[in-house]
């Protein structure tokens, strides 16, 4: 075998360098050190320092008070931006009962709405009907029959003969079955005893009838007629004092106009400001509703004032609700 000849190490001597007075510890790039951990759901710093738990507490609570504040000066001067004032016709809607409007008053009259969807005079005519056919056919003809054996017919003008004490009895226990079984429909039918949805349903069907136009074209006059140019001498054109030419043209009942949907929504606002001050107090989900249905109500409001021009559909949607200036005028906080 060839002799092995030693090779020499290729490497770079490592430089002899003095170590130094302090070394900092080796921590990759991705960890951070113990002392600015995070926890929480939102990575908020956790401090248990009295004095700054003390110091957060006491400008939150400046921040609360500062805000309740402006709040209170803009409710004075501008009025409540989710309740307004209050009317009697706000004030049905917690039971849907329909009120009476004073008699100078051009308003629609307010209809009675019972539970179901039914009305007062479909049940009416059905418990007529019910008297009628709880009497049975065998004694109806018996009558027809003495009646015409006595030379009366059915109607006869003579006073009649006495009837027995059987009979009598009969006819006492079918009139106290009628007064039980009408009181008993009374209270089934009676929003009273009914659920919220359906209050929510029948206001509704009173917001229609109440500031729908196929009602209030028949009574008030329409939008007052813009000048034919900008600074023009011409006078403005003479203004009916009805508007019911255009209630031909509507086919069904008017739920789409501004006025009936800012009725709408304030018996929604209503309904859910009352849960939420009673009951609701931690519920997000409906405070955001709430939050919702007021900024929608606040753009109808805006767009009827700017359209109507204080009109008498303006001053008879604000009157009615109860509405002030709070509710469409600057921004809403809430």
């Amino acid at each position: 075998m060839p002799p092995r000849i030693p090779v020499a190490c290729l490497r770079a001597s490592k430089p002899s360098v003095p170590p130094p007075q302090f070394a900092l510890p080796y921590r990759p790039f991705s960890s951070s050190p113990s002392t600015l951990a995070r926890s929480g759901k939102h990575g908020k710093k956790v401090t248990h320092d009295p004095y700054l738990l003390a110091q957060q507490a006491r400008k939150k609570a400046a921040n609360l008070s500062r805000r309740a504040d402006i709040e209170a000066v803009r409710i004075a001067s501008l009025g409540d931006p989710v309740r307004g004032n209050t009317t009697p016709f706000v004030e049905s809607f917690a039971s849907a009962t329909p009120i009476e409007f004073p008699e100078d008053k051009k308003v629609p009259k307010d209809e009675t709405h019972l539970n179901y969807a039914l009305r007062p005079q479909t049940v009416d005519k059905q418990l007529k009907r019910s008297q009628e056919i709880a009497i049975p056919l065998d004694e109806l003809k018996g009558k027809a029959e003495a009646a015409a054996a006595r030379g009366l017919g059915q109607w006869g003008s003579r006073a009649p003969e006495a009837a027995p004490k059987e009979e009598v009895d009969v006819e006492e226990q079918r009139r106290k079955d009628h007064e039980r079984a009408t009181e008993a429909i009374k209270r089934i039918t009676a929003l009273e005893n009914g659920s919220s949805k359906d209050r929510m349903r029948a206001n509704i069907a009173r917001c229609v009838s109440t500031f729908g136009r196929h009602n209030t074209d028949r009574i008030m006059p329409p939008r007052a007629p813009p000048l034919p140019a900008v600074n023009s001498t011409k006078p403005h054109a003479v203004r009916p004092k009805t508007n019911a030419k255009e209630t031909r043209k509507r086919i069904g009942p008017d739920t789409g106009s501004s006025e009936v949907q800012i009725a709408i929504l304030t018996a929604k606002i209503k309904t859910l400001a009352d849960f939420l001050e009673t009951r609701g107090k931690g519920d997000k989900h409906n405070k955001r509703n709430l939050r919702v249905l007021v900024h929608r109500r606040q753009k109808l409001l805006q767009y009827l004032r700017r359209k109507e021009r204080g009109g008498p559909r303006w001053q008879h949607c604000i009157e009615t609700l109860g509405l002030t200036e709070g509710t469409w005028r600057g921004e809403i906080s809430l």
